[in-house]
């Protein structure tokens, strides 16, 4: 199974990144974690994302605030598929960071999820995956079929209620 790099652009961001973390390891789905800065440390995240592919890696998760460019950096040194989460700081609640992670300019796409996201970047990583590991597949398919079994019991609940 390929690996999924989850690369923050600054330790603080960890509370956040911590989810995508967690949804992969209830997946089984190997991961390495890193910190690189798109500003501070532009020669190993470039360096991370040339050789990502030959390093094993089928997705790679960014997580960055305030500028956000550590996913676009990182999007353009490799062709693997990039996921940005924008991360919300204490400066514009997040907006500036999804802003800088949404607009890239064309051929260099990244994938962005909402701000603080990680779940949902983690489980697009996973879907990513998918396409290729039909075991990975088959249990994203029997998890939304348990969460959609439990939104049910909940109406049936609230139904039963207020009906």
């Amino acid at each position: 199974m390929k690996k999924v790099a989850v690369i923050m652009g600054s330790d603080s961001d960890l509370p956040v990144v911590d989810k995508a973390m967690k949804t992969l390891d209830e997946y089984g789905v190997p991961y390495e974690v890193h910190v690189y800065s798109a500003h501070r440390t532009p020669v190993q995240a470039k360096e991370f994302a040339e050789n990502a592919r030959s390093s094993g890696f089928g997705a790679i998760i960014c997580a960055a605030g305030k500028a956000a460019h550590l996913a676009g950096a990182i999007a353009a040194n490799t062709t693997l598929p990039v996921i940005g989460i924008p991360v919300k700081s204490s400066t514009l609640d997040g907006l500036d960071a999804l802003l800088s992670t949404v607009q890239m300019p064309s051929g260099i796409p990244v994938a962005t999820v909402a701000i603080d996201g990680a779940a949902n970047a983690a489980l697009l990583a996973i879907e990513i995956l998918s396409v290729s590991d039909e075991a990975l597949a088959q249990k994203l398919s029997e998890v939304r079929a348990k969460n959609a079994e439990a939104v049910l019991e909940k109406d049936k609940a609230v139904a039963e209620k207020y009906n």
